[in-house]
């Protein structure tokens, strides 16, 4: 069994890998003011940015689903990793060499199952692009030179070679320390009648890396006639490789998709890489099934989903290739970028139009011309003899539900009028209320659904040993008293410095909405502001980890990160929120002490009435001075 991983080996992890720089590597970043940047969260759905990462703190936090949490947390639960697999994959990002507290170090039984099988797709690849210089690999080469492709190109994009044999690649694996089981699980081998043998066998081929670069899987293409098996060949699903949420090229193009606001989606490896060679380096594609709800959210967290994004398909010109388009065209609304259509002449994929006639021609393709809706419709159109009145109201009945599920109003009353002219009715506005009627009965069908649970919002949602965070928000903050205790406890976590040492003087009864009062309790069981004065980032650390619960560890990332709402953060800011924090609670205890007074009346014990009515005047002066004088009074 692995031994448990130092603590200061894990928390040197952190402190080297910046969360800004791993984050990026699967979603664009963006300026979101106070030093924090934010993009698209990965973790759900969403339109518009609500996801917060916080380099400075170490953390990120989405105000949208709530997910939250530190690098570590981050890389856990994208790539669904245990904390042994993220904490060793980071380390071997950083340079830093763990130590295991249970017998020590063993490199190779003590990595995680994940590590493991990257490190095994890694060697294989090396060892596929290193076969690829051979003689038995001579068919492979000119497979490539016939395609426009020299050694650059096969380098550049790491296409290798499996030989013909049964074994080679198993076998050289065994050599470096993988067991059979191993070899299995990743997919590289297969069971055969006296043990494991190479899956792949005679093929080119063309590594398939996820989104941080890590080679998970292979695609491989036939080349002899002999080989009875499919023309392309891929990894099957493993625990490393899902072909629904891979997209090969995406580690190359990452960067450009997200600088451009522009994605390009072919349908091949070879058209990748020749997109890639002819300049258009924003060029992805599927690994063998058909582009899906997966490979949208991969693209929108690159491109931010703004409505400037651009994402072309270039889909061949036959009936294959039309089908495919509309597949594609099933998930347009769950783009806000624009989706568009290239089909090069003569029905030709980008790899043959290169070859036939150059680069220029490859980048013109791309150029966005035809919407993918109204490629779409037409294809449906197209279908009907629009020269008799029953085969345009046949086209219309069709066509007008597709029209109907754009979510943009404007663009649904242009497409409708586009569509009136493509099936030649004269009457456009019989169309676009058609067209309206249809949008109306489907929102209408869908309603709202179910409604959700209760959420939690009382103090048991925050006690220890409750379960974790509730579904929604859990306070009102359209209450001064809520929003200035927010405040005050981002600017404890944010800046110690401005609140401490006053801050840790503050009771957790100051704090009235529930989830506030159990963060001012983990603050100060982690030793308070003032500890986080000299080590930030180990006092968000310590604060985190004394969090009772899930519920109150959320919150605490999310006040960590929030942007703090003063145009200028100083001490004098700080003190009219310290100020106003104890003001309301001075208050709310008059109240209280006032009500005791009333109760009591004029029979109650006099040595009791004299105490109450002593606190009760201290209070007030207490109050008075905090209005007269501020965070001086403190």
């Amino acid at each position: 069994m692995a031994g448990r991983i130092n603590d200061d080996d894990v928390k040197a992890v952190r402190d080297a890998v910046p969360i800004d720089a791993v984050v990026s590597e699967y979603l664009q970043l963006r300026s979101a003011g106070g030093g924090n940047l934010k993009g698209l969260c990965p973790f759900h759905d969403e339109k518009s940015p609500s996801f917060q990462v916080s380099p400075s703190k170490g953390l990120f936090h989405c105000f949208g689903c709530q997910e939250g949490g530190d690098t570590i947390a981050f890389v856990m639960k994208l790539d669904h990793l245990s904390f042994s697999e993220t904490v060793e994959r980071l380390a071997a990002r950083a340079g830093i060499t763990l130590r295991y507290e249970e017998g020590g170090y063993n490199p190779t039984s003590q990595r995680g199952e994940r590590s493991r099988l990257v490190e095994a797709h890694k060697i294989a690849a090396r060892f596929y692009a290193d076969q690829l210089a051979g003689p038995e690999a001579e068919i492979g080469r000119a497979f490539l030179a016939e395609r426009g492709f020299d050694q650059a190109a096969a380098e550049h994009f790491g296409v290798g070679y499996s030989p013909g044999g049964w074994d080679h690649l198993t076998r050289f694996l065994r050599g470096r320390g993988f067991s059979d089981k191993e070899l299995v699980l990743s997919g590289l081998s297969q069971d055969g009648r006296n043990g494991p043998i190479d899956r792949f066998r005679g093929r080119l081929m063309w590594p398939i890396r996820d989104i941080s670069g890590d080679v998970v899987g292979f695609g491989a293409r036939k080349l002899r006639d002999d080989d009875n098996g499919p023309k392309y060949l891929n990894t099957p699903d493993t625990a490393i490789y899902k072909k629904s949420q891979v997209l090969y090229g995406v580690d190359l193009a990452k960067r450009d998709i997200a600088k451009a606001s522009r994605a390009v989606v072919v349908e091949g490896y070879t058209d990748v890489m020749a997109c890639h060679l002819a300049g258009v380096t924003t060029a992805i594609a599927t690994c063998g099934t058909a582009f899906g709800g997966d490979h949208i959210k991969i693209l929108r967290r690159l491109l931010m989903d703004n409505g400037t994004a651009k994402v072309i398909f270039t889909f061949d010109g036959d009936a294959a290739g039309q089908k495919a388009a509309l597949r594609a065209f099933e998930d347009d609304q769950k783009f806000a970028a624009e989706t568009y259509i290239a089909i090069a002449p003569d029905g030709m994929d980008p790899c043959d139009l290169r070859l036939a006639k150059g680069d220029d021609a490859v980048q013109s393709l791309v150029e966005p011309r035809t919407h993918l809706f109204e490629f779409a419709i037409r294809q449906i159109v197209s279908r009907y003899d629009l020269e008799t009145p029953a085969g345009r109201a046949a086209a219309l009945d069709e066509a007008a539900p597709i029209v109907a599920r754009i979510k943009n109003v404007a663009s649904q009353h242009e497409v409708a009028v586009q569509l009136a002219g493509m099936v030649g009715i004269l009457d456009t506005q019989f169309v676009v209320k058609r067209v309206g009627q249809l949008a109306r009965w489907a929102r209408e069908r869908g309603g709202r659904g179910p409604s959700a649970p209760p959420e939690r919002h009382g103090r048991a949602a925050y006690e220890p040993g409750a379960p974790s965070r509730p579904s929604g928000p859990a306070l009102n903050l359209r209450s001064p008293a809520h929003r200035t205790e927010r405040e005050l406890l981002k600017l404890a976590l944010q800046r110690p410095e401005l609140v401490s040492p006053a801050f840790d003087a503050y009771g957790e009864d100051e704090f009235t909405g529930p989830p506030y009062a159990a963060v001012r309790r983990a603050i100060e069981e982690a030793g308070g502001a003032e500890r986080g004065v000299h080590s930030a980032s180990e006092y968000l650390s310590r604060v985190r980890e004394a969090a009772p619960n899930d519920s109150v560890r959320a919150m605490v990332t999310e006040l960590a990160v929030e942007v703090l709402h003063g145009k200028t953060i100083d001490e004098v800011y700080a003190g009219q929120q310290l100020v106003q924090v104890r003001l309301r609670a001075v208050d709310r205890r008059i109240r209280e002490v006032t009500s005791t007074l009333a109760r009591a009346g004029a029979h109650g014990d006099p040595e009791h009435l004299a105490a109450v009515q002593n606190e009760l005047w201290v209070l007030q002066q207490y109050g008075e001075s905090l209005r007269n004088h501020g965070a001086a009074a403190l």
